[in-house]
C-alpha cells in the first residue's frame, strides 16, 4: 500500500514539474542580438540582450539596484539634466529632450522599478570580445 502511494506522489510530482515547464516555455519572449549571438529576452522587458547577459553573469552579491530607489531616481536625475544640456549646445533636439525628460519622470515616479535588476555591484559593462 505504501509503495502505491509512493508512486501516486512521484506521477503527481512528474506532472506538475512538466506543467511548470511548458508553462515556461510558453513565456512570450523576444530575440536580440550582440556579439555573442542571438538570446532570448522576456517580451515584456524594457532592457535588452547586455542587460539580459549581466542577470546570467554578473550576480555578484545578489542585491538588485533596484532594492535603492533612490539610486535608480538619480540616474533619472542625471539623464534629464544631460538631455537638457545636450538640447542647450544644439547636440539633441527639443523632441527628443522632452521624451527622454518624460520617460525619466515616469523612472523616477518608480513606474520601471521592476526592470532595473542587475546586481548593485555591476558597475561597468563586463568583458567585452576582443
Amino acid at each position: 500500500m505504501r509503495t502505491g502511494n509512493l508512486t501516486t506522489k512521484l506521477i503527481c510530482a512528474a506532472a506538475a514539474l512538466m506543467l511548470a515547464g511548458s508553462a515556461t516555455a510558453q513565456q512570450a519572449v523576444r530575440v536580440e542580438r550582440d556579439l555573442l549571438g542571438a538570446k532570448e529576452i522576456p517580451a515584456d522587458a524594457y532592457y535588452g540582450v547586455q542587460t539580459a547577459r549581466a542577470l546570467e553573469n554578473f550576480q555578484i552579491s545578489g542585491v538588485a539596484i533596484n532594492h535603492y530607489p533612490e539610486f535608480i531616481e538619480a540616474l533619472a536625475l542625471v539623464k534629464i539634466a544631460t538631455a537638457r544640456a545636450n538640447c542647450d549646445v544644439g547636440a539633441l533636439s527639443p523632441e527628443k529632450r522632452d521624451a527622454i525628460e518624460a520617460a525619466a519622470r515616469e523612472v523616477i515616479a518608480g513606474k520601471y522599478n521592476d526592470q532595473f535588476l542587475v546586481d548593485w555591484y555591476k558597475a561597468g559593462p563586463g568583458p567585452r570580445p576582443t
